[in-house]
């Protein structure tokens, strides 16, 4: 049986042909490049990335067939430790996969009797009972001692890394994931994301690094990063909350209007969420503020509402249907509130909300950590971010924005939210496109970096040993240093003369003049390289300042190689890679030679975090 070829047919079959496409590219790329390879004899860690709702399922059953097709006969495929989302995990594998044995946690007879006649898909929760259950039946059957293993573990950032990396020790769920991928005679271990910041800044000692890392396309029709937060600035769908006299009216008002224009022109759902805190309390309160806000518009059905609906009418701009006239919309807001034809869920540890309570009608769901990741929210118009943190990690508030995906109208869009929150959210978009820059350009060693305020990951998972961070802004030197040769450099550098207080150059050519530079242990040159790489990822033609600097008569280990004045001048330029290269005159040190000294300097207001390995 051909597996992928099978699979591609349903999907082509139920009238997505450009999913089809999509898919088939992924499972022949990752197959050709990564599967085929595959030696059979050991074990292996590669990253599927993908954007936050972006489809990443289909995508995996498409590499779960092309591995089944090129000889992997069983595999395990990890959800998180959320039982409807499991089940629902399993009866989409039942659904959209012919030809496979397929288990679920309970199903280890039926596991033991297809002896692997046909491929097997184990699907498992990232549950410590069920992981440990199940690395004794694998390692128990036997089954395993002479076949390879293929492990898909969906946000595999999420609970499968070491949270006990600081203490010496391994968290439970990462203990059995080890049993599990080591108790085969060779695995392959795929991890699925799209927040990989914690796996990049994982070691390779760790084997929690992956060898390789495959990025693949959202579809035309996805809203994601770029669409909310685009480097040109706020876009018309966002609106700031702080400029806003009466938001909470705002956003209940326009939800309404949006649910009207849905419903009439055809469509079933029409979402708005409300992520304001973890605290419960705070979710009481923000459900009484939406029940107040549409008993005033119960109340004012007249005069009031229809002006305020007018106001929102104007601002609206549906692309996916035909915009329905204000008497209509007006007609059907009413018959909404009239009719009681919404619902206002509350979504925490407190209150059970099945996803079945949001799948049809004009809905206000409230919740703080149930929106996070697995959570999909069809035909979400509007939200109402206003979560804060004093420590906010990039990768949990970009899962918790569950504005992307494919089935909302881009012209209906609107999100509320706090300036400050906004900022922080178009930061982590910029870092975010960074890291597909660099995987896309083949770029290994990945690097990642942020704001200062804002961490990439929970600090838990890093192990502080081998996580540095090099702080923008920050003057850094080399200690000790040696050139490969003085004379290269110097004939690098001739065309720059004195007379020029600094130079705007192309950071490739700062790349040559560090490549001449024997750095001693405390001057991380590969880190600020590949930093440099990251920039060049993103801007090809990227531009620094090269300050030159020669006879210095600098005494070596005095805690600072800059004058005053060349320390001031290269503070002036905050966003740029600032170098500058002292040629010492070595009667000071230096072991008595003529030097060339770097000091480099990275943008500023920024942390870039760089990953030590045990030989660097």
């Amino acid at each position: 049986m051909q597996y992928l070829k099978t699979y591609l047919k349903k999907i082509t079959d139920r009238g997505n042909t450009k999913l089809a496409e999509s898919i088939e590219k992924t499972a022949n790329d990752v197959g050709n490049k990564h599967i085929k390879t595959f030696s059979f004899s050991s074990h292996e860690i590669g990253l599927l990335l993908g954007n936050v709702q972006s489809g990443k399922t289909g995508q995996m059953f498409g590499i779960i067939c092309k591995a089944a097709d090129l000889g992997f006969p069983v595999f395990v495929l990890l959800t998180t430790d959320n039982v409807v989302l499991q089940q629902q995990t399993l009866d989409r594998v039942k659904t959209d996969l012919d030809g496979f044995c397929i288990c679920g946690e309970n199903d280890a007879a039926l596991f033991n009797e297809n002896s692997l006649m046909d491929p097997v898909i184990i699907v498992l929760k990232k549950n410590v009972r069920m992981l440990k259950l199940w690395a004794n039946i694998l390692n128990s059957t036997g089954f395993m001692k002479g076949n390879p293993l293929f492990i898909i573990d969906d946000e595999a950032d999420a609970a499968s890394l070491n949270t006990l990396v600081n203490r010496n020790r391994q968290s439970s769920i990462n203990k059995y994931l080890d049993s599990i991928k080591n108790g085969a005679s060779s695995s392959l271990y795929l991890q699925v994301t799209g927040t990989p910041q914690a796996i990049f800044l994982q070691t390779l000692a760790s084997g929690w690094h992956p060898y390789f890392t495959y990025y693949f396309q959202p579809g035309d029709a996805y809203l994601g990063g770029d669409f909310f937060f685009p480097s040109s600035g706020k876009p018309d769908c966002v609106s700031f909350l702080e400029k806003l006299k009466m938001p909470m009216r705002e956003v209940v008002v326009r939800h309404l209007l949006v649910s009207a224009q849905i419903l009439l022109s055809g469509g079933k759902v029409s979402n708005c969420l409300f992520h304001p805190s973890v605290r419960v309390a705070v979710h009481k309160k923000i459900e009484g503020d939406i029940q107040k806000e549409l008993k005033w518009c119960i109340e004012n059905l007249d005069a009031e509402l229809k002006n305020e609906l007018s106001r929102q009418y104007a601002d609206m701009n549906p692309s996916r249907s035909q915009k329905c006239s204000l008497e209509d919309l007006y007609a059907k807001v009413k018959e909404i509130l009239t009719g009681n034809q919404f619902r206002v869920l509350v979504m925490n540890g407190k209150n059970d909300v099945e996803s079945s309570d949001y799948e049809a009608g004009c809905n206000f769901v409230v919740g703080g950590n149930t929106l996070g990741r697995g959570v999909t929210f069809p035909g979400l118009q509007t939200i109402y971010y206003t979560r804060t943190s004093k420590k906010p990690q990039a990768d949990t508030m970009w899962q918790h924005s569950r504005m992307f995906g494919y089935d909302r109208d881009p012209g209906m869009m609107k999100v509320y939210i706090d300036e400050n929150l906004y900022k922080l959210f178009a930061d982590i978009n910029a870092t975010n496109n960074s890291i597909i820059a660099q995987v896309e350009k083949g770029i290994e060693d990945v690097k990642i970096y942020y704001p200062e305020g804002l961490n990439p990951t929970r600090k838990n998972v890093l192990d502080n040993d081998h996580v540095e961070i090099i702080s923008g802004g920050t003057n850094y030197y080399p200690f000790n240093p040696d050139n490969d040769s003085i004379e290269d450099i110097s004939k690098l550098l001739e065309a720059f003369s004195e007379t020029e207080p600094y130079y705007q150059v192309s950071l490739r050519l700062v790349k040559e003049i560090l490549a001449h530079i024997i750095p001693s242990p405390d001057f991380k040159l590969l880190a600020f390289c590949s930093v440099i790489d990251t920039i060049l990822s993103e801007h090809p033609t990227g531009q620094g300042i090269l300050i030159i600097r020669r006879e210095r008569n600098v005494a070596q280990g005095t805690g600072a190689l800059l004058s005053p004045n060349d320390w001031q001048l290269g503070g002036t330029f905050t966003d740029k890679v600032v170098l500058t290269m002292y040629q010492v005159t070595g009667t000071k040190g230096w072991g008595g030679k003529k030097l060339w000294v770097p000091n480099i300097k990275l943008p500023s207001n920024t942390m870039y975090y760089d990953v030590i390995e045990e030989d660097a």
